[in-house]
């Protein structure tokens, strides 16, 4: 195999981002897509190419698809997951891999049982700015981590999104907050506790149509994630705040220093470092890259994969992970308790170090 046959399930807003983002990569081939809307479907093919499936038994039941990618709405993620994996497909998955942890614990099993690989959004821990974080972590820059700020402010989803309303559904911690999280995680290892504050800023909401809608999600998150090694995490996310603000990053705290990761999605994202208590700077000896984010970064690291035969960076396991932290935050907020988590994973540099 030289060459990796993806097919899209879900030809929404987002989907046309990723058929952009796999043009110029030689060994990703988009094979088709399948959206329930067959009108979408037929608009999707005609822009990007590729078959306009029927069904999605169809798409399942050609054997030209290596990987299946699910862009479908939240609620979907997991059968559509299911099913595909369940037919032999390789799995790639927008965030979150599923509604609660069991399910994402169900995917990985199947995805075990059936010899396919499955991944899944967040990847942006794969950048160039955050892998540099991990390592510049890992060898003691800022000496023992004890404290990490993450912010997710994700402005007003109606101000840009012709169909907001979904976003409010899911809420910003599943949304936008998983990216800190996969950051945070890869560079730390699993979490061990959960405790969360959740609330609604402003429900009611219009479209860019002036379709009024509310808000069915808290808009509003503060999650305290802890680690075994006493590590704590303050996550906050919003549906609010303007992606502009000036929180847009990882903040690390050590007993020697900080260091300040500037945005948490972009592969060029400002690294500065400070002795403890002292004024950043910019990290030494580190170019930012010109590269922009782009949409096939998880494809690409799932199609190389498959293409040499090793571990994936992203795995369901740490996919998995992340759902149960947000699962943990959501039961946090109802119980007004912390929850423990059980479940675990191997950070993606510890399994394949000749990857670093």
């Amino acid at each position: 195999m030289k060459t990796v046959n993806v097919a899209i399930v879900g030809c929404g807003v987002i989907a046309h981002e990723y058929a952009k983002d796999m043009v110029g990569v030689d060994f990703l081939t988009l094979r088709g897509a399948y959206d329930v809307d067959a009108e979408r479907t037929k608009t999707f093919a005609e822009k990007h190419g590729g078959l306009a499936y029927d069904s999605l038994d169809d798409l399942l039941a050609d054997p030209e698809v290596d990987v299946v990618v699910n862009l479908t709405l939240f609620k979907a993620h997991h059968p559509i997951t299911k099913r595909a994996l369940e037919a032999g497909k390789h799995v790639f998955s927008e965030k979150p891999l599923a509604g609660s942890v069991h399910e994402a614990v169900e995917l990985v099993d199947v995805a075990r049982r059936h010899g396919v690989r499955l991944s899944c959004a967040p990847v942006t821990f794969l950048g160039e700015a955050q892998e540099r974080t991990r390592q510049e972590i890992r060898a003691g820059r800022v000496g023992k981590v004890r404290l990490v700020y993450a912010e997710s402010n994700h402005g007003l989803i109606e101000a840009w999104h012709p169909q907001p309303q979904s976003f409010y559904e899911v809420g910003p911690l599943r949304d936008v907050g998983v990216y800190p999280l996969g950051i945070v995680t890869n560079v730390l290892g699993p979490a061990a506790r959960v405790s969360a504050y959740g609330t609604t800023l402003k429900k009611d909401r219009l479209t860019k149509r002036g379709v009024p809608f509310e808000a069915v999600e808290y808009d509003f998150y503060v999650a305290m994630v802890e680690f075994p090694g006493g590590e704590v995490l303050r996550l906050t996310c919003n549906f609010y705040a303007p992606e502009q603000s000036r929180q847009k990053g990882v903040e690390f705290f050590g007993d020697d220093g900080q260091l300040h990761l500037g945005n948490w999605i972009a592969p060029s994202a400002a690294i500065e470092v400070a002795k403890y208590g002292e004024e950043y700077a910019p990290l030494a000896d580190y170019e930012r890259t010109e590269r922009k984010w782009s949409w096939a970064t998880g494809l690409v690291d799932l199609g190389s994969a498959i293409l040499e035969n090793r571990p994936s960076r992203m795995t369901g396991e740490h996919a998995a992970h992340i759902v149960e932290i947000l699962e943990g935050a959501h039961e946090s907020i109802r119980t007004g308790r912390p929850v423990d988590l059980t479940t675990t994973f191997i950070p993606w540099a510890d399994r394949a170090p000749e990857l670093v």
